[in-house]
């Protein structure tokens, strides 16, 4: 696994002193702080945190957009139904109650996470953000994980120049219990967070401490806590989630409330409207808070654009085309972003690229809200030069398991490729769907620009014949994966320095040879097992991975010989083929 500070910054770390951001912990205790510290940043998913290298490509709102929800939730925080205040609107006893969390929600497309970006930002500017938690965009599987959520929290209330207190309470908490991170989620909030603030005091002269939680995209949660005997279904994740923050919220040493965005998910309605609805609040992104007037505005700026840089006259396009966008945009930010993105591409002349935009047929949402969305992707996929192999590539690299979740473009681009420059040609054209680094770019990773997109592919009842199933995405990867072991390298010629890089983030992928999608045996050798196991047993020593990657060998081979061999021949290959001797002799 690749280190949890892959994109870190803003840190130092040396054995007589740490300091994150404006806090420095050195002098008395310095080193036993120093060590608790370290323990906590093993813990953490730094690409989660909001202002982090993976969040900075997630989606934003256009200056001016999204005003009024943006207002409605600051005004929630400072004066609203928080900790300190609330006003009871409602004649129903339950409504007395102070409501600590708000629910922005709604459909995929609408601009939820946009929109929490921009509060993250405002708040983070008038110092009320506390920390925040942002799952939603795609990047590195830990972001993803309910496992570590309170310790990335605690991370950023440590660096909080208003929290020094509470930065010291918690890293004593980690001195006096180092096993914390193993233990169930309730009783990480309970040791790293809320005791912290129960012994904490504010100073009246210090600064003002801050208000707010901010946790984005809820309904992404899908990984495994530490202790439990297998991964627990997604739903299971957000509720216990849930309940850990609503424990937290009503609190009453915890400072914060929270603000979580989300889809609403059964398992997360549920939660909101069944079990906890009279002691939270909701904001759901519909038609009162005006999308369309906000995305007319985002199309007029973005046609703008277009146009002094074409140099066009200022009567393109006509009114009514931008209407009609914003009408078949049905309430989703994603319909224009994406439109616009496609239109002012450097594929074509923005003029044809707008009339294919309007001529797509099937974008009546009055039936469908993501018809017209469908259709816009179905489009642009379809013009690449091999639609089923880019959405098959596609599946590959952004699938929510995680065989190439952290590697980097260029990675995947010599991975992916069969002969020099196919990468190239597969994903030309979808600069209006997928952000795509330059070729001399070394470490930035492939982004989507929504991930409304995995959604349509995900469902062949809205993609057709682009769907592809989990099979022909194993398929894919096994073809690469062994042509690369069988030439010892990529397809595309590389400097011996690149080349090394190469191979070494290579190997450390599994075979997979165990599943059903990898047909090795029909050529067992053509592949150079020696070779694979040398290399493999050579960084044995740095990474766990490759010891599991050749036990996973070893058994595969094993299993292979005697399928295939009857008794007799499968006994005497156990003891003398050269290729399992290879692999058990490492």
């Amino acid at each position: 696994m690749s280190s949890f500070f892959a994109k870190a910054h803003n840190f130092t770390l040396s054995t007589s002193e740490i300091n994150f951001g404006t806090t420095n912990y050195y002098g008395h205790g310095g080193s036993s702080k120093a060590a608790a510290l370290e323990k906590l940043q093993g813990h953490i998913a730094a690409g989660a945190i909001h202002n982090s290298d993976e969040c900075c490509d997630a989606p934003k709102c256009h200056p001016e957009t999204r005003v009024a929800v943006q207002d409605e939730a600051i005004g929630w925080i400072l004066d609203g139904d928080g900790k300190e205040e609330h006003k009871n609107e409602c004649e129903d006893e339950r409504e007395d109650e102070p409501k600590n969390i708000l629910w922005i929600t709604g459909p995929a497309g609408g601009g939820k996470t946009a929109i929490i970006g921009l509060i993250a930002n405002t708040c983070h500017k008038k110092g009320l953000l506390g920390c925040g938690f942002f799952l939603s965009f795609v990047g590195s599987v830990d972001r993803w994980s309910k496992r570590c959520l309170v310790a990335t929290m605690a991370y950023q209330l440590v660096q909080h120049k208003a929290l020094r207190d509470v930065g010291e309470h918690i890293l004593s908490s980690i001195e006096h219990n180092p096993n914390t991170f193993k233990q169930q989620l309730e009783v990480q909030l309970d040791q790293l967070l809320l005791q912290p603030f129960r012994e904490s005091r504010r100073d009246p002269d210090g600064l003002p401490w801050p208000k707010v939680i901010l946790i984005d995209g809820l309904d992404k949660c899908n990984a495994v806590q530490y202790g439990d005997s297998a991964q627990s279904p997604h739903e299971d994740d957000q509720t216990k989630i849930l309940h850990v923050l609503l424990k937290a919220a009503n609190d009453p040493s915890f400072p914060f409330c929270f603000i979580i965005a989300s889809r609403p998910e059964p398992a997360i309605q549920s939660f909101f409207t069944d079990v906890r609805g009279h002691t939270t609040r909701k904001i759901f992104l519909d038609d009162k808070y005006n999308p369309d007037a906000d995305m007319l505005l985002f199309v007029e700026a973005k046609f703008a654009n277009i146009r002094r840089r074409y140099q066009f006259s200022i009567s393109w396009p006509s009114k009514d085309v931008k209407h009609t966008l914003v009408r078949n945009a049905s309430g989703q930010f994603v319909y224009v972003a994406t439109v616009m993105r496609f239109v002012g591409g450097s594929t074509a002349l923005p003029q044809g690229l707008l009339d294919q935009v309007l001529k797509l047929q099937g974008t009546n949402a009055s039936t469908n809200p993501f018809a017209p969305l469908d259709v816009l992707y179905a489009h642009i996929l379809n013009s690449s030069p091999n639609p089923f192999l880019t959405a098959r590539s596609l599946k590959l690299i952004f699938n929510d398991f995680p065989f190439l979740d952290t590697r980097s473009a260029r990675f995947i681009r010599l991975f992916l490729e069969s002969s020099p420059g196919e990468a190239f040609h597969v994903f030309r054209g979808l600069n209006s769907l997928v952000s795509i680094p330059p070729t001399d770019d070394y470490t930035s990773l492939y982004s989507l620009f929504h991930k409304s997109l995995m959604d349509f592919l995900k469902d062949r009842s809205r993609c057709g014949s682009l769907y592809v199933d989990f099979k022909d995405i194993m398929g894919l990867y096994s073809e690469r994966y062994l042509q690369i072991w069988k030439d010892k390298g990529p397809a595309t010629p590389l400097s011996a320095h690149e080349r090394g890089n190469f191979m070494d983030r290579f190997l450390q992928l599994g075979p997979f040879l165990g599943t059903q999608f990898l047909s090795m045996e029909q050529n067992l050798d053509w592949y150079d097992i020696a070779w694979w196991v040398r290399s493999q047993s050579e960084r044995a020593k740095d990474s766990k991975t490759h010891v599991e990657n050749l036990q996973e060998v070893f058994l595969y081979v094993h299993q292979f010989i005697h399928q295939n061999r009857d008794a007799e021949r499968a006994s005497k290959a156990r003891l003398d083929d050269p290729r399992l001797e290879a692999v058990a002799a490492s």
